[in-house]
């Protein structure tokens, strides 16, 4: 039976097991440019044993950046700067994966130990955040973004365009764009922050608009023989939980046939209103039902953190893989600690043998 230990093949690319880093925000970059400490960061986190390895959420533009300590796509210097990064991670024997993001009008703040909050306008660090619709997130992220004019989404999609096309030349072999978690993609999907009255805005359909623009355009770039996946909110918890579900699978559908190969199920984030059942993996059930209904291979993450229950969500829970954030920070060998708990044969083969040799010899 399949398991947490099982390789797995999509496409041309075969990930050693199940396990999944997820793209976690370092917020140790200054231009965009990733440097020593994403090098020595990815590749920990490769010889662990995890089999994908996605560098945490690169934006597009300047503007699309969580934060001034973002990484970026932008421009080919910062393409050079991935290339010790991603062959840190091959080196480790696991497949270098990269995130393209936009944060929309969650933009332009502070990295989370110096405040989460908005970057006050007059500050020269800050830059104007953009958006669907003017309409601020709320809590400490209040600032207003400008509402996108029709040439503002044509730029946007053109610049994931040109950011995939430089993770392809860096030699990533699985790419993601992050249309979750509230930030640009997603807001343009939701109710909560998308007020428009032209083809992009009102009904579900035109709701999903950007982002099957998005995914297509960048298919278009994208090598046909390595996955191209998303991460999308496809619940909010707002009070309209199936009804924003159905609409979600409805946009699944559209971007499968669009050329959509993996989705990591995650959260919608786009109200601070929303009352999310925090628990030990809460969304398996719902990721699921997504792929039950959609026919698309998934995975998901958020408070799993035990090798028996990653294991178990692969077994019999549908997913087909676990994307794990946390508990690889705490520990980068975490999936040599799930061995031990799934097999009962020595697990040292999930680390390198300078590692696995000793750690099975002497216990």
């Amino acid at each position: 039976m399949t398991g947490l230990f099982t390789p797995y093949t999509l496409k041309d690319v075969t990930l050693r097991n199940r396990i999944i880093v997820a793209p976690m925000c370092q917020y140790q970059a200054q231009d965009g440019l990733p440097n020593d400490w994403h090098t020595v960061h990815y590749s920990a986190l490769a010889r662990g044993g995890s089999a994908l390895v996605v560098v945490e959420a690169t934006a597009v533009s300047p503007e699309g950046r969580i934060t001034p300590a973002c990484l970026g796509l932008w421009n080919d210097e910062q393409a050079a700067a991935f290339a010790p990064v991603v062959e840190g991670i091959r080196k480790a024997g696991a497949v270098p994966g990269i995130q393209l993001a936009h944060a929309g009008r969650k933009a332009s703040a502070n990295v989370p130990w110096e405040g989460d909050d908005h970057i006050p306008a007059q500050n020269p660090k800050s830059w104007q955040p953009i958006a669907p619709s003017p309409i601020a997130f709320g809590g400490d992220l209040n600032r207003t973004p400008e509402e996108m004019t029709l040439d503002d989404i044509t730029r946007v999609k053109a610049d994931f365009v040109k950011a995939a096309e430089r993770a392809r030349d860096a030699g990533f072999q699985w790419l993601m764009l992050h249309f979750a978690h509230g930030y640009l993609a997603q807001s343009f999907f939701s109710a909560h922050s998308n007020q428009r009255t032209d083809q992009y805005g009102g009904s579900a359909d035109n709701r999903a608009r950007f982002l099957i623009e998005t995914l297509q355009a960048v298919k278009a770039v994208w090598p046909e023989n390595l996955p191209l996946s998303i991460r999308f909110g496809v619940i909010e918890f707002d009070g309209r939980d199936e009804e924003t579900f159905q609409d979600s699978l409805s946009l699944l559908k559209k971007l499968r046939t669009s050329g959509l190969d993996f989705l990591d199920v995650s959260i919608g984030f786009s109200t601070p209103e929303a009352k999310i059942p925090w628990g030990p993996a809460f969304m398996g059930p719902w990721a699921r039902r997504t792929a039950e209904e959609t026919g698309l291979p998934v995975s998901t993450s958020w408070y799993i953190s035990e090798g028996r229950q990653a294991d178990a969500l692969i077994r019999t829970g549908g997913l087909d893989m676990v994307s794990l954030g946390r508990p690889l920070l705490a520990n980068p060998h975490w999936p040599f600690e799930a061995a031990k708990a799934v097999h009962k044969t020595d697990p040292a083969f999930v680390l390198p043998s300078p590692y696995g040799w000793w750690l099975s010899r002497y216990k």
